[in-house]
């Protein structure tokens, strides 16, 4: 296993931040925002001799009340999981009670623990440093994390105190099948990713946004490798105000174009298919990735109730018809378990390897049961096709006049496609070609014989 850094400490005092320097990436949220980060986020370290993991916690602020309990019981199942704690203190506002119950906490925890005091740069640290000495874990690192400055010094000194096993060495990343779960606010889309790990990993709590990053969690299943992404809810943007909410729209929309499979979470109880179930579903289309829509909170609901979802399934979301769907209730986890199924199916139909001459013999059998129409008195041909991407799979069919077909007869052939290749809960995506005419814009060269003759009949016609 690869050695573990947590990231603990106050709200803002630079743990994303570091988070993102340490992992060469900018996957944790970062703004002038106090407790923006709320659950664990793990992270492959890339700066450094050897490999290892980060994670990013959210603030201690010492409220065990709430929300704010449920954010500390993170922190501290981190520190548990972790071979070292970085634990950062903020060098612009010096130390105060609620650093010394954290460094009493983490002194009774046995833990290998590193004291790094952040943001130093342009500051006189010199009392924060005699401060940081009280705490009695040791002299501080002093880093700035938003320029990396010693940060590189820091990790390197962690890692050569960490012991440094074979697997370690030779580890390497495999994400597996990533699956990110999607929907609005408070649809139950934490709970979902509870569930289907069997433990408390991400917060679930009865209050919208309460997820505002993107949260990745590998994880084991029967064998499989799987990623599992929980997300921001997204609401309708006139809905938006804050701005840490416009940026983890934009994650939640980037999760989605990087993942293998989507889990679209509808709510059962609100009734209906909302505007924003209707636009993020285009969302996911649009990019390609493979769906499977689950309907929670589907427990108790009267049998008039049931049916008049799956009508607003049908008359809000026709676009997805080639994706399954299933009926659950995370909370309680039934159906929950199906969806593993429906997630891989959906992955080998995305990931599907068709040759030339079967996708140019389902063109031939569309064609023959449904000609494209005339343009201009001219028949479109489609001569024949061939695999052009997966994940989604991508057909390329090559004719004449191909721009001219209209857009009812481009869904006739990818429903075909689908249907014949038996794919399910991956949109298709065709690319037509036209064949360039060789004689276009060329002109036969007469021979003399021919030029001769052409001449005499010139002279024919003005006499």
């Amino acid at each position: 296993m690869l050695p573990v850094i947590a990231l603990i400490g106050r709200p803002n005092v630079g743990k994303s931040t570091l988070f993102n320097r340490l992992t060469g990436s900018r996957d944790a949220l970062v703004a002038d925002f106090p407790g923006l980060t709320r659950d664990r986020q793990y992270g492959k370290g890339r700066l450094g001799e050897r490999p290892y993991l980060v994670v990013d916690t959210g603030g201690l602020v010492g409220d065990e009340q709430g929300l704010g309990g449920l954010m500390a019981g993170q922190v501290w199942l981190a520190v548990e999981e972790a071979d070292a704690v970085l634990f950062l203190l903020d060098a612009r506002d010096g130390i105060n009670l609620s650093d010394q119950q954290i460094a009493a906490r983490l002194r009774r925890s046995g833990k290998r623990v590193y004291l790094v005091l952040n943001k130093v740069d342009g500051q006189d640290v010199d009392a924060a440093v005699a401060d940081a000495f009280a705490l009695g874990l040791g002299a501080p690192a002093q880093i700035a994390a938003s320029q990396g400055r010693g940060v590189g010094a820091l990790i390197d000194r962690v890692l050569n105190d960490l012991p440094q096993t074979p697997a370690a060495e030779t580890a390497e990343e495999d994400a597996g099948i990533q699956i990110v779960v999607v929907g609005r606010p408070n649809v139950g889309k934490s709970t979902l990713i509870n569930r289907m790990l069997g433990e408390q990993r991400v917060l679930a709590y009865d209050q919208p946004g309460t997820t505002r990053d993107s949260i990745r969690i590998p994880f084991e299943r029967d064998g499989e490798r799987y990623t599992l992404i929980d997300t921001a809810g997204v609401r309708r943007r006139s809905k938006v105000s804050e701005v840490v909410e416009k940026f983890s729209v934009i994650k939640t929309l980037q999760a989605i174009n990087e993942a293998d499979v989507a889990i679209l979470v509808l709510d059962a109880r609100e009734g209906e298919v909302a505007e924003q179930d209707a636009s993020l579903a285009g969302h996911i289309l649009e990019s390609g990735t493979a769906v499977v829509v689950a309907i929670n909170k589907w427990d108790g609901l009267e049998n008039d109730q049931r049916d008049w979802i799956r009508t607003q399934l049908e008359r809000r979301l026709p676009f997805l018809e080639f994706a399954e769907r299933y009926f659950i209730s995370a909370l309680h986890g039934s159906g929950v378990g199906d969806l593993f199924d429906a997630v891989k199916t959906a992955h080998r139909s995305a990931c599907i390897d068709v040759s030339t001459s079967e996708l140019t013999r389902i063109l031939e059998q569309a064609v023959h049961e449904h000609q494209p129409p005339l343009v201009q008195g001219r028949r479109i041909k489609l001569r024949y096709a061939h695999q052009g991407g997966q994940n989604p799979p991508v057909i390329v069919i090559h004719g004449n006049q191909t721009a001219r077909l209209p857009a009812a007869y481009k869904r006739y052939l990818a429903n075909y496609f689908r249907n014949a290749l038996q794919l399910v809960g991956t949109p298709v995506q065709l690319v037509f070609k036209t064949g360039e005419n060789p004689y276009k814009d060329k002109r036969n060269v007469l021979t003399p014989r021919q030029v001769m003759r052409r001449k005499r009949m010139i002279r024919h016609v003005k006499k």
